[in-house]
């Protein structure tokens, strides 16, 4: 067949920076931290700056926008706050409500906020989603710099360098990959947290050890006491290694904007997800993980990936740091007659794009990905876990 196309091509070799700043107090005025991000590259200019808060914070950090507005004023040789802190709903529900991230937009036109200009944005994970989203397509991208303030997202979801909103009942069904300019964990956040919030982060820590790294695994069982009554030492170790190891595969795999299938970081997420969006968010990201994991452990025993015991031993652990593993909703029957918690796999492989890629375990820090997942042993494997369930009650 005859050619009848001409191409030019070229390699477009992109490198990113991808910092994270562990710091207390990142709003005394003291503490250099964020105004090092945040100044100026030239002499003689002010960087232009429009801050968000999570209203959730407040309840915890009332005094949280007196003291923003301090430090700004402390530097406002080098860097202008366009206005006093605004405020943002957080939690999953908000990323179902898309005039929030028109508000936001909206917020940023007004202020013209460019793209020398920075957005910063102070709360949880779905603060950090909204907030993110909305910053990365106005402009076709403003510089972006987190400040995580739970568990979850200064270990987990306030590292990666995607964002997004729900749309169609899907989680982050909108979103888009935009690598922030800095993300600051300040670890002084973490004591305001309800005891909730505070534990939900140890199960991406749990997760990310059972997939990269077996020593991290021993170190939350040899803490796992101190953790459940949230001792700061511990908590603040465990969070910080979570963080460390989800940088790390990001940084490392290859694969950061995920042009391909597998999803490591995801495991236990693909039955998360659709408990989240079928528990109309009544079920956390933390709890919804640490079922998805239970899951997708006892599969992995069931067809003989893993050792029982070592399902066993995970699932303890889980429960010993106040995790619950099951829920009834795993057994709640779509509308042709089947498990609804299935339709989460096709609606998995559809947000990965290409070929069904779960990530199972294999051993302890032993990640093993599989194309393809038996209905019937899932099925089997909540009973396991319903039955697992029961007994404890009568205990």
């Amino acid at each position: 067949m005859e050619n009848t196309h001409t191409m030019i091509r070229r390699n477009v070799r992109l490198d990113f920076q991808h910092s994270v700043y562990f710091t207390r107090e990142a709003f005394s005025t003291s503490n250099e931290t964020l105004a090092k991000i945040l100044s100026p590259n030239r002499e003689g200019r002010r960087s232009k700056v429009i801050l968000y808060v999570d209203e959730g914070l407040l309840d915890g950090n009332p005094n949280l926008p007196h003291r923003i507005k301090q430090y700004f004023r402390a530097h406002e040789e080098e860097i202008n706050l366009v206005h006093e802190p605004l405020f943002i709903k957080g939690g999953e529900a908000a990323k179902n409500d898309w005039g929030l991230v028109e508000k936001v937009w909206s917020d940023l036109n007004e202020h013209s906020i460019c793209r020398h200009s920075f957005v910063v944005i102070v709360g949880g994970g779905a603060a950090l989603d909204l907030v993110g989203f909305a910053a990365s397509t106005a402009h076709r991208g403003i510089r972006l710099v987190r400040l995580p303030t739970t568990t979850l997202s200064q270990g987990d979801g306030g590292i990666g360098v995607k964002n997004g909103v729900n749309f169609f009942g899907k989680k982050n069904w909108v979103g888009a990959f935009a690598v922030p300019d800095a993300i600051v964990n300040d670890a002084s956040f973490l004591r305001s947290l309800p005891e909730n919030q505070k534990r939900a982060g140890y199960v991406e820590a749990v997760k990310v050890a059972l997939i990269r790294d077996r020593s991290f695994f021993e170190f939350i069982e040899e803490r796992a006491e101190e953790l459940c009554h949230f001792e700061e030492t511990a908590m603040e170790q465990v969070v910080r290694k979570s963080a460390a190891l989800h940088l790390d595969h990001i940084a490392g795999s290859g694969d950061p904007f995920e042009k391909g299938s597998a999803r490591p970081l995801d495991f236990g997420h693909w039955v998360a997800h659709k408990l989240e969006q079928i528990s109309d968010f009544r079920i956390g990201h933390g709890e919804a993980v640490a079922i998805g994991l239970a899951v997708d452990l006892v599969y992995s025993a069931r067809v003989g990936l893993v050792k029982p015991e070592t399902t066993e031993r995970v699932l303890s652990l889980l429960e010993h740091l106040g995790f619950n593993i099951y829920d009834e909703l795993l057994l709640a029957d779509s509308n042709d007659g089947g498990r609804i918690i299935l339709e989460g796999l096709e609606e998995f492989r559809e947000h990965l794009g290409g070929q069904l890629t779960i990530t199972l375990i294999q051993g302890i820090g032993e990640g093993i990905e599989v194309n393809a997942m038996d209905r019937e042993e899932i099925l089997e494997s909540v009973v396991d876990l319903h039955e697992r369930h029961l007994a404890t009650l009568v205990k």
